[in-house]
């Protein structure tokens, strides 16, 4: 169909041409590839800010609305960063790391971690 001079699709929407780099950024973020080295940037921000004995017995899940999803190796371990270490790590990663807009951490057991 052509009106004006314009195309248009079957949906009634404009046919322009687009810039090679909306197009390509378009299919990365559909495809999940930006999701890849996002996800590389929070783990290395967990690993940072949780240090290396605390990294080494817990794993980054999701990053949900704001909110941390680490689990954790053993209860031991979860009780501690429940009442002794949450605020101080949220803290940091709002100072140190605020791209990651981490707002809240929630710890979960997962045994199987090693």
């Amino acid at each position: 169909m052509e009106r004006s001079g314009r195309k248009t699709t079957s949906d009634g929407s404009s046919s322009r041409p687009q810039a090679l780099g909306d197009v390509l950024s378009q299919l990365f973020a559909a495809r999940g590839y930006g999701r890849v080295r996002g996800d590389r940037h929070l783990h290395d921000a967990w690993a940072d800010v949780a240090g290396e004995q605390i990294r080494k017995q817990t794993k980054v899940m999701a990053l949900r609305n704001g909110v941390l999803q680490v689990a954790v190796s053993n209860s031991a371990l979860l009780s501690e960063l429940v009442a002794f270490h949450k605020a101080e790590l949220v803290d940091r990663f709002r100072t140190d790391h605020p791209e990651c807009k981490v707002r809240d951490l929630k710890f979960r057991l997962r045994g199987d971690l090693k």
